[in-house]
């Protein structure tokens, strides 16, 4: 019995996953209409805040530029010019596209404010959810899917993973540290385009032959 629920779980786990991620996602949204300022906003900002420092600041500024549209739309073009396989590389344009227009339709839906009171750069537009935090996980979180897939090299794959998984922590933080986004904006951020990315990939995965990889690893076993 402890086995079929077990088998029942892993072969379900993106679902679940998904399932989770969407309801913190509604749990946060809803305590953001409710209320400006959070206490975990006002918890994350005093532990990010311990950091700033004059010499962190301009480190902070780069990392947070990893995150935006123009640096995202460049790195885009680069790899359709690098890489071979056009599928993908329209699979990674689309995906950026799709992020961008979502994040716009929440912005436009909670309309929340950016915090001013702790500024260290200057932002336009609405704060919830963090515009950076979900263009990092999904760009980069797409990134790794496709590293985790096609890369046969382990060491060299865990590497890319791990770099990038810190990156997109980092542009998180980020904004935080600047002074641009509470906490609860990053964290909507992680958990609504993780969630997408859980379904772009399932919805992607035959059209790139990610899919076909799965199903040709099965066959060798």
């Amino acid at each position: 019995m402890k086995e079929k629920i077990y088998g029942l779980v892993k072969k379900n786990l993106k679902w679940i996953l998904l399932f989770i991620l969407i309801i913190l996602f509604i749990e946060v949204t809803i305590r953001v209409y409710g209320t400006d300022v959070m206490k975990r906003d006002v918890i994350g900002y005093k532990l990010i805040s311990n950091l700033i420092s004059d010499k962190i600041t301009p480190v902070t500024i780069i990392i947070t530029q990893f995150g935006s549209a123009l640096l995202l739309i460049i790195l885009t073009v680069v790899l359709a010019i690098i890489i071979k396989d056009k599928k993908i590389s329209f699979s990674i344009f689309l995906n950026l596209i799709l992020v961008g227009l979502i994040n716009q339709i929440l912005k436009h839906i909670v309309q929340r404010p950016r915090p001013t009171e702790y500024r260290i750069i200057d932002e336009k537009g609405y704060s919830f959810p963090s515009g950076h935090s979900m263009a990092s996980v999904a760009f980069y979180g797409f990134l790794i899917y496709l590293i985790y897939k096609k890369v046969k090299n382990p060491k060299l794959k865990w590497i890319f993973i791990l770099l990038l998984s810190i990156l997109i922590i980092l542009i998180g933080s980020s904004r935080i540290y600047l002074g641009v986004h509470y906490t609860s904006d990053v964290l909507a951020g992680f958990f609504v385009s993780t969630s997408y990315l859980l379904v772009y990939t399932s919805i992607i995965d035959d059209y790139i032959g990610t899919n076909k990889l799965k199903i040709d690893k099965e066959k060798n076993k």
